[in-house]
């Protein structure tokens, strides 16, 4: 029989020995020894020690306005004293609201939108669309993608790290994607001529019926190691997907509301308007919820294959956190305000390229940039030790930061967007002596 304690955890040994027992245990947790995290405040967290962190890693891309922000809270609370929940059964001001103000911000003809919880959940959501409105079932992605943790999610992800169990699903093509720093053509950019570009076409050719619901690119892979295609790429696998009958899905679950510099979408670099893009994430900056907006005639399609609704999908209090949001970022953190503090960002890691040899690449826009490691550059065999190394370092140093990449070598930093530059000049100073200790 299960009982509950009423013993208040208040230690890292009561934490840690609860997650052993009682949480799943592939949940994949940073460092040889754990981090409970207890509080946070901007750009700072503590964890249950009370030891100080500088958090440029932002909850996985999501606290885009800073931990404890007193707008959202207060939009949260006064949202909370009037609804918390009423499902999508029902209209709702801030619901309504929010989709008024994705409308307002997001590119081109992209209208209307479906609320959801997750990331995962608007990946989804936006194949369903893009099957239903085409009548095909063909969707295309790229290698290194990554999608959520769903059957559908995993099916789209490609990199084995995140496909668990049997995640096969009919009409899932993978083509290259562009990894610049490792092609897969072994060409050099930008000589090129982004030829991996061309294999799109090559994989609706041979692995479709030739006639394609779908292609799903993210504008920056994410959990593939921030992997930044040229932005001339971008324009020549849209007219590809367009040639062969497929909707443009661009998923911005990472790459939203300014994150990476002077635009508000990722895919906006690239010049092309997409049929339908999802975000999370740093939507609500945490409070679970996410979006796949797309134009009013693609939405239409789906009236006439039946209904749908959502039961926690443009949740009030979710909603109300991110409306408060978007308003931090427009009077406090725009894209501009953070392509100009990415370049402080980028220059620094720069520098530090050129003083330790085992960062091979640093890429990314705005505030997301990653560092490649690599025990050598002319081999570029990745360094998953010297990550180890280097994370160890930096948590005793009172740095937070992400990794990903397909063999788990590259460091992954994105700082929430209302960070400063003394934010910027001390993760910088931190991470130089942190690799000044990696062997």
């Amino acid at each position: 029989m299960h009982t509950s304690s009423d013993t208040q955890v208040s230690t890292k040994a009561d934490i840690l020995a609860k997650q052993q027992q009682y949480l799943w245990p592939n949940h994949i947790l940073y460092y040889t020894e754990p981090l409970p995290l207890d509080r946070g405040e901007g750009v700072n967290v503590w964890d249950v020690d009370g030891k100080q962190y500088l958090d440029f890693f932002g909850g996985i891309l999501t606290t885009s306005v800073g931990h404890n922000r007193p707008e959202v809270n207060r939009a949260v609370q006064e949202q909370t004293e009037k609804m918390i929940h009423s499902s999508t059964l029902y209209p709702n001001e801030t619901h309504v609201n929010l989709a008024e103000k994705m409308a307002q911000i997001t590119p081109g003809d992209l209208q209307v939108s479906f609320f959801g919880t997750s990331g995962t959940d608007a990946d989804e959501t936006a194949v369903l669309l893009a099957r239903i409105y085409t009548g095909r079932q063909d969707i295309v992605a790229l290698r290194h993608g990554y999608s959520g943790r769903s059957a559908i999610g995993m099916a789209l992800t490609a990199n084995s790290n995140w496909r668990l169990g049997a995640t096969q699903a009919a009409g899932i093509s993978h083509a290259l994607n562009p990894y610049c720093y490792r092609c897969p053509l072994k060409l050099k950019y930008p000589s090129c001529g982004v030829a991996c570009a061309q294999d799109v076409e090559d994989v609706i050719k041979t692995t479709t019926s030739g006639q394609i619901a779908g292609f799903l690119i993210e504008p920056i892979q994410g959990v593939g190691g921030f992997i930044t295609p040229p932005d001339e790429y971008f324009k020549i696998v849209y007219n590809i997907v367009k040639h062969y009958g497929g909707l443009f899905i661009s998923d911005e679950v990472q790459t939203a509301f300014g994150r990476t510099g002077d635009k508000w979408f990722g895919i906006e670099h690239g010049g092309v308007k997409p049929d339908i893009m999802t975000m999370a994430k740093g939507i609500a900056n945490g409070f679970p919820l996410s979006n796949t907006i797309t134009t009013k005639a693609i939405a239409d399609s789906m009236v006439s294959q039946g209904l749908s609704l959502s039961t926690f999908g443009g949740n009030p209090v979710a909603c109300a956190a991110s409306m408060a949001t978007m308003e931090v970022i427009e009077q406090e953190a725009d894209p501009a305000r953070s392509a100009r503090l990415g370049k402080m960002l980028r220059t620094g890691l720069e520098k530090l390229q050129e003083k330790y040899p085992i960062i091979g690449d640093v890429r990314g826009k705005g505030l997301m940039q990653g560092l490649e490691l690599v025990k050598d550059r002319q081999s570029k065999e990745p360094y998953t030790e010297g990550i180890k190394q280097l994370f160890e370092t930096t948590r005793e140093l009172g740095l937070l930061i992400g990794k990903g990449g397909l063999y788990g070598n590259v460091v992954r930093i994105s700082p929430p967007l209302t960070a400063q530059e003394e934010d910027v000049a001390k993760a910088l100073d931190i991470l130089d002596r942190a690799f000044a200790r990696v062997r």
